[in-house]
């Protein structure tokens, strides 16, 4: 999943895909190394970013999902949003995917509105929302906590009516790297959901800042995670890379269809 943001302030990418021609050349270059899924988000979920308005949201999104469901008909795209409203018009402009970082619980319409849709539910795990989630980094055992949050969840989106659904635990989202790395390390734990997972951890300050490094110098370590997330099981890998990605993919595969 080649993650494609619209927004001026995205920790990594922030400011270099507002201009629809270069959304249009990213995503190009992304279909091009072996893209399923482009995930257009137009809300920034950095820790402490700027709330916007609905129609702020919706003038981002809209117009880059339109022209790019023209350019790219065989690509899924994705809307990476917590509202509904947004969820309703981005599907009709094309999406086919409703990708939410808080699984449901900053928008009481969102399950049903999904549901209504028919298309598959991304839902992730955060406490609070992108500007307070930093304060809500506390747990007594991660893992536990985050396995029961997604079992009630699901639970309660099934009940909605929401029948394809795929876990996102969130890294990075009211986790610490310590917490980070103690999900990764039980990442199996997540087959017993019943539901594919997708792992989302590329270029993200758990990686750069136990490197000391940056954003910018992030990649290999972004590589490593990201072969350690599909050795335990994840189904969907959202990145900023996908060559290399694409390529984890091919060589585990390659070397679990081995004799």
């Amino acid at each position: 999943m080649g993650i494609i943001n619209v927004t001026p302030d995205s920790f990594y990418d922030g400011g270099r895909t507002t201009i629809l021609r270069d959304v249009i050349a990213q995503a190009e270059k992304m279909m091009r190394h072996g893209a399923t899924f482009l995930d257009i988000g137009g809300y920034s979920s950095r820790p402490g970013s700027t709330h916007i308005s609905e129609e702020e949201e919706l003038s981002r999104v809209v117009p880059t999902i339109e022209a790019l469901s023209k350019e790219f008909p065989e690509a899924y795209l994705s809307i990476d949003t917590f509202r509904s409203k947004v969820a309703l018009n981005a599907i009709a402009a094309g999406a086919g995917l409703v990708n939410d970082i808080s699984g449901g619980s900053l928008d009481d319409g969102m399950f049903t509105t999904v549901a209504k849709l028919g298309v598959p539910y991304i839902l992730m795990h955060l406490k609070g929302t992108p500007q307070s989630m930093n304060t809500h980094a506390q747990y007594q055992n991660i893992t536990k906590e985050v396995l029961y949050y997604f079992s009630e969840k699901i639970a309660k989106a099934r009940a909605a009516g929401i029948n394809d659904i795929i876990a996102d635990p969130g890294f990075g989202f009211s986790k610490t790297p310590e917490h980070n790395f103690e999900l990764l390390q039980h990442l199996e734990l997540f087959k017993s959901l019943e539901t594919p997972y997708l792992v989302g951890i590329s270029r993200k300050s758990t990686i750069y800042k136990t490197l000391n490094t940056s954003p910018e110098e992030a990649l290999n370590g972004t590589t490593v995670l990201n072969t350690v997330a599909l050795l335990k099981g994840a189904s969907i890998l959202r990145v900023h890379d996908v060559k290399e990605a694409v390529e984890c993919v091919t060589l585990l595969h390659a070397m679990n269809n081995t004799d």
